[in-house]
């Protein structure tokens, strides 16, 4: 019998935000348990970390530039099977629970089925951040319905309820998408918000002291959805557990990008730090023959997500796809693919533009020990993250540090060539995909 696969992820949840990973106030026991019983990739990247462009990638196994996806708010049309369309011919039921958010027809608007991407159980809205007001529609239903009380724990009740119910005659894929931990960051429910005052967070050092108070308000917030949404992955897990030990199913937990929150002094995403492009990747499947969980510092990114777990089940990864395949080296036969995050920003926008936060367009490395990034005048970022983790000295000019500067600009150019990327400015790439955008870079887009 093939394995059940189940994915699992937060909204802008970075990988530094959990107790595992070492932040010392967040309170996250369920998913501390589950990293001890899984693989963790210390070293996991979103490619291009930012909403609509990561999820469109995780979808598809492709990255921005080839999927069309590099802005919000506009309409995935993939040019090879989604995830579920993969799975789906192999004799998988397919459900999708909660955020979506590639559609791009606005974000209250019902998606009709030939739009699901192969997707048989639905229950998804496009997009909204009123947790505590949440709609969606089911399957080919016009008709709008709300989630009960916080969404991400109504929710998980749902993933819970379709897990106990599915029978046993074909496995099934479900991805469970919640919305928080993204802004707005003062809405988890009071038992959570509760457990974080302010005043006692303990700040990365490199946020800036003109932005203290208000990171530590806004990190109040998102923590107390992080441990919100710990619950609910407790609650999963048991719930996959009671299936009992002969149970065959993989369960990977991670997040479409990261959130600044003050460090550089920088808020959201799209931003090439570590902060907004590194995020939590746990993944544990027990029943694998010689399963054995533990870290490991391969650099594995989102675009990696849809080969990998179709490897994992045995089965063949579309032509269309252009991330690695890391089943050989989760299952111990193969060594872990020399691999260098691919970091891109084709077209800055929203609260990252050129004109009102100097946002640039980028394209960068991100490796297991250096950040290398460049921006369309040239070389822009360099740092040794084994000896600054929190990325405040950057060497880009450093004549110590040239030779590796050149070295990691040299596999950038024939990463991005290999893809077919020219690295223009980011109005070709709007002109060539037919995109309009407003003052602030922004596609329009209809609630």
């Amino acid at each position: 019998m093939k394995p059940n696969v189940i994915l699992v992820f937060g909204d802008q949840w970075r990988a530094q935000a959990t107790g595992y990973a070492g932040d010392p106030n967040v309170k996250t026991p369920n998913l501390d348990r589950f990293a001890a019983e899984s693989i963790h990739f210390t070293q996991a990247v979103a490619t291009c970390p930012v909403c609509s462009p990561s999820r469109a990638t995780l979808l598809t196994g492709q990255h921005p530039l080839t999927h069309g996806v590099f802005v919000n708010d506009v309409n995935l049309r993939p040019g090879g099977k989604s995830i579920a369309e993969a799975f789906s011919e192999a004799g998988y039921d397919t459900a999708y629970i909660g955020k979506w958010h590639v559609d791009g027809h606005g974000r209250s608007k019902v998606i009709p089925p030939e739009r699901q991407l192969g997707f048989d159980y639905w229950k998804v809205l496009e997009c909204t951040h009123a947790y505590n007001d949440s709609a969606y529609f089911e399957g080919d239903s016009d008709e709008k319905r709300h989630w009960e009380g916080y969404d991400a724990i109504a929710q998980t009740r749902d993933a819970q309820r379709f897990i106990t119910t599915h029978g046993d005659e074909n496995p099934f894929l479900l991805i469970l998408s919640w919305g928080p931990p993204h802004a707005p960051y003062q809405t988890a429910p009071t038992e959570y918000r509760s457990l974080y005052d302010p005043q006692q967070i303990e700040l990365r050092p490199n946020v800036p002291e003109n932005m203290a108070a208000e990171a530590r308000d806004w990190l109040a917030g998102y923590y107390a959805h992080c441990s919100a949404l710990d619950t609910c992955m407790g609650d999963l897990l048991q719930t996959i557990s009671a299936r009992g030990p002969d149970d065959n199913t993989i369960v990977l937990f991670i997040s479409d990008h990261g959130d600044m929150l003050g460090s550089q002094g920088e808020i959201k995403k799209q931003r090439p730090w570590d902060e907004s492009v590194r995020i939590p990747f746990l993944l544990r499947y027990p029943k694998l023959p010689n399963w054995k969980q533990g870290e490991t510092d391969a650099v594995i990114t989102t675009t990696d997500v849809m080969p990998t777990l179709l490897g994992l089940a045995g089965l063949p990864v579309p032509d269309s796809v252009e991330g690695l395949n890391y089943s050989g080296f989760i299952r111990g036969e193969t060594p872990a693919p020399d691999n260098a995050a691919l970091l891109t920003c084709a077209h800055p926008f929203g609260q990252w533009t050129r004109q009102d936060h100097g946002g640039k367009e980028f394209r960068g490395l991100r490796t297991r020990r250096h950040t290398y990034v460049r921006d369309l005048d040239g070389p822009w970022l360099l740092y040794n993250n084994e000896v600054d983790p929190f990325q405040m000295c950057n060497l880009v000019e450093d004549p110590a540090s040239a030779e590796i500067r050149e070295e990691l600009d040299g596999k950038l150019t024939a990463k991005i060539e290999r893809l077919g990327d020219e690295f223009l400015p980011s109005s070709a790439y709007l002109e060539k995909w037919g995109y309009t955008v407003n003052e602030k870079g922004t596609v329009p887009f209809e609630n």
